[in-house]
């Protein structure tokens, strides 16, 4: 039987995991990525006219992240595996500094909402491609946030760990701390700029 897309909020406002509706037969099967009648049906915040859609490809260890711009997100793993940390990154929320985990691979996504911290490492042994949606394009300028995803304060469980595998780049390895993202948003708005390029 084939189920359709479904949606589960988390303990995180604006956080919700999907299952998306995935079709099977003897050749494989398709992934139904996106359609505005059951995201509508299901409550989910609009993604406007979806304007940019990206597929970064990363070999297993590669970290990307944390990247929190002020426009909802829908993410989806189309091959590989992936484990994707959000981090509430929104000063005034009752979660704020928290994160939550996930493992997704072909099938799962999360739609992330403004302020939430998207990142993830490549987790398959094959090169995993993570698919999103934004709601508006990206540019350099943007409104938004970044943040160091090797953060001892927030002490994200990276499946693989430093040293023994992990990839990220020094942009992402520089990026502001928690502390510092949530005292102070726009000093670390403006860090963002400097040494932030599209994920």
């Amino acid at each position: 039987m084939i189920e359709p897309m479904s949606a589960k909020p988390t303990r995180i406002e604006g956080l919700w995991e999907l299952d998306l509706k995935v079709i099977p037969d003897e050749r494989g099967s398709v992934m139904e990525f996106y359609r505005q009648t059951e995201f509508e049906a299901l409550g989910l915040p609009s993604l406007g006219e979806r304007p940019q859609v990206n597929a970064p490809l990363s070999i297993k260890g590669a970290i990307r992240g944390i990247h929190a711009e002020f426009a909802h997100k829908f993410v989806a793993v189309a091959s590989g595996e992936v484990y994707a940390a959000i981090v509430d990154l929104r000063p005034e929320s009752a979660t704020a500094g928290q994160w939550i985990g996930f493992t997704l691979s072909r099938g799962k996504g999360l739609f992330i909402s403004k302020g939430l911290g998207n990142s993830f490492q490549s987790t398959s042994n094959e090169p995993s491609v993570y698919l999103y949606y934004f709601e508006q394009e990206w540019q350099p300028s943007m409104p938004g946030l970044a943040c160091n995803p090797l953060d001892p304060d927030l002490n994200i469980t990276w499946p693989i760990p430093e040293n023994s595998g992990m990839l990220i780049s020094e942009k992402d390895r520089s990026n502001p701390s928690l502390k510092t993202v949530l005292k102070n948003p726009s000093a670390a708005h403006e860090e963002k700029n400097q040494t932030y390029t599209n994920e």
